[in-house]
């Protein structure tokens, strides 16, 4: 049984429990319940709110303020979100995980985006963003002499989803139309402050105390890999290969390259603190496997459980890519022997997509995926890694002679490089699978922890190897809100693993340092908050900026749209307004609808 049916399952319990103990008066006037969804309501704390509305003029001023940026953020999202919408509808993309059911709970563990291992962090962010929301309500209720029926919180089950304050509606309707805005805007207007303070803290002293620790760190190894079979696993972090220093994945790979000797020995770091951290050495054999694979590799070879062991390549036994590398030497083809038979291959690396407006595209190259580059100006690429190499080597702007395998043919291009944006090299405007065609061929077999990036990626120094933010993304001020909203979601949209966060998994992989180092492990808890906390209340701010009914986005159209219909020579204005917000309100549902289930409904 999977995760979601036991969610399913658990969902029908509970409602059928409340729906027992509510038909039998058993629950409290106070706690009212719809299916699997709970209020609580109550009207204490409405002195403690009439007090902290004390100082009506700050708190007008304030969410003054607060409602231009609201304004701004509500078309904003309009745009955002009709533009996607008609983007769907016109050409649906394929399903994603993002679209999957259980992705729209906000239950880390059960989310795939949401890791479990920080849930206290991800429901305290929830808490804050929820009690400062409402809060702002309440404030503003008692500021514009709204009277408050109510406050509470909204569960689904026993998972708080939000607070609430239910203002008294013919107070409401008495107050003044700025005033109404004002209470509306208030919410969102607090999440925003609390995502711009957790920002600031997080991207100054508190991830200025985290350096990254020398070493390649270690996401996992592949099963039946010689790295997995000489217990090298997930948390450890290598330091040396055959006495020479490691200090990042590039490295690693240097060493690895630069002995063809079968059994090297590698010098490992591990531990989650500095009082049960461990240095120990083992050896690795060597052995040529091939771990992973891309659908339509030449081999048509797929990787299902165990690798596929390499043991010939032309005839002669190899255990290691440089033996691979002088087995195939000058010719364009290999032929593999393998626990799985001998196949023939193209030899190169394996383009997976060529950029239409690309300099390799624009050559006059195939476009479509399945390309194989086999050298840059006559010299010999067999590999990812020495395609990268030969381009490392370029500039932009050069032209340099390009031979390229497609659909059984071997041709050459004068391919005029443009700019890598990473490093200012030369670029083809290619996405390279690692390995040799569409094979992932390792001696070794050890998957790397992008610690670096995620450092980098926060505002922090992540070291040589690390990739950061590039293009016109990297030179905007909303930068930092695109961190938030993507690293999460990592895996889709810049090709690394989701961020966890900062947890004990990969405590090994960083370094306590600057401000906040006598903190020592507590820097990062501090960085787990601040991040989901930043990360919560700008999703709840943008989502509530929805100009829809019931949400306070929809709410401040409402409020819009009768100031500008009263300046109007119109005699039915009330139905002018309630045309106007419902067909905007209609557009975002349809639009929300096509984001959610587009691609499932219409690309499946």
């Amino acid at each position: 049984m999977n995760t979601l049916l036991w969610v399913l399952v658990g969902l029908a319990a509970y409602s059928a429990a409340a729906l027992f103990l509510s038909q039998r008066g058993l629950l409290p006037s106070s706690v009212r319940i719809q299916g699997p969804f709970t209020t609580v309501h109550t009207k204490r704390g409405r002195d403690f709110i009439d007090w902290i509305a004390t100082p009506k003029r700050f708190w007008r001023a304030w969410t003054n303020l607060g409602v231009g940026a609201t304004l701004v953020v509500m078309a904003g999202m309009f745009f955002f979100l009709l533009v996607q919408g008609i983007a769907i509808a016109r050409n649906p993309p394929p399903p994603s995980s993002v679209n999957q059911p259980q992705n729209f709970l906000v239950i880390p563990g059960v989310n795939d985006f949401l890791p479990l291992s920080v849930a206290p962090e991800i429901v305290f962010g929830l808490l804050v963003g929820l009690v400062v929301h409402e809060g702002g309500h309440g404030i503003l209720c008692r500021v514009e002499d709204i009277d408050i029926e109510s406050m509470g919180v909204f569960l689904f089950t026993i998972i708080p989803l939000g607070a609430f304050v239910e203002p008294n509606e013919e107070s409401q309707r008495n107050a003044s139309r700025g005033g109404r805005t004002r209470m509306f805007a208030a919410g969102v207007t607090n999440n925003f402050f609390v995502t711009f303070v957790a920002f600031v803290l997080l991207f100054g002293p508190i991830i200025g105390s985290i350096g990254v620790a020398p070493g390649m760190a270690v996401q996992g190894a592949y099963d039946g890999s010689p790295a997995s079979t000489a217990g090298i696993a997930q948390g450890d972090r290598i330091t040396a290969v055959g006495g020479v220093p490691v200090s990042n994945e590039s490295s690693l790979d240097t060493a690895l390259l630069g002995t063809d000797q079968r059994t090297v020995t590698v010098e490992l770091d591990s531990g989650e603190s500095a009082a049960d951290r461990e240095v120990r050495t083992v050896d690795v054999q060597r052995s040529l496997v091939v771990a992973g694979s891309v659908a339509g590799n030449p081999a048509n070879l797929s990787i299902e459980g165990e690798p596929i062991a390499v043991t010939q390549v032309n005839g002669s036994a190899v255990y290691t890519r440089t033996g691979f590398a002088e087995a195939v030497g000058e010719s364009r083809f290999a032929e593999l022997t393998t626990d799985r038979g001998t196949v023939t291959i193209p030899v190169g690396a394996y383009l997976t997509r060529v950029a239409q407006d690309g300099p390799l595209a624009q050559s006059g190259a195939p476009t479509d995926p399945g390309v194989i580059v086999m050298a840059i100006d006559g010299e010999r690429v067999a590999s990812s890694t020495e395609l990268t190499r030969a381009l490392d080597a370029t500039e932009p702007g050069q032209t340099v002679a390009v031979e390229l395998y497609h659909d059984g043919t071997v041709e050459t291009y004068e391919v005029t490089l443009g700019e890598n944006p990473r490093d200012g090299t030369g670029f083809l405007g290619v996405n390279i699978f690692p390995g040799t065609s569409g094979l992932l061929i390792t001696d070794f077999g050890v998957q790397s922890y992008p610690a670096g990036t995620y450092v980098e990626l926060l505002g922090g120094d992540g070291g040589p190897d690390a990739t950061g933010l590039t293009g016109p993304v990297a030179d905007s001020p909303l930068a930092t809100v695109y961190v938030a909203l993507v690293l999460p979601l990592a895996s889709l949209v810049l090709g690394i693993p989701n961020f966890p966060g900062f947890t004990g998994a990969v405590f090994n992989f960083y370094a306590i340092t600057g401000p906040l180092g006598f903190l020592g492990t507590g820097v990062f808890l501090l960085a787990n908050v601040a991040f989901w906390m930043a990360w919560i209340n700008l999703q709840l701010g943008l989502f509530n900026c929805i100009p829809g009914y019931p949400l306070d986005g929809g709410r401040i159209l409402r409020a819009s749209v009768e100031a500008v219909v009263s300046r109007l020579p119109i005699s039915d204005r009330d139905r002018v307004v309630t045309t106007i917000t419902t067909g905007i309100g209609l557009t975002m549902l349809a639009s929300l609808l096509l984001l959610v289930f587009g691609p499932t409904v219409l690309g499946g």
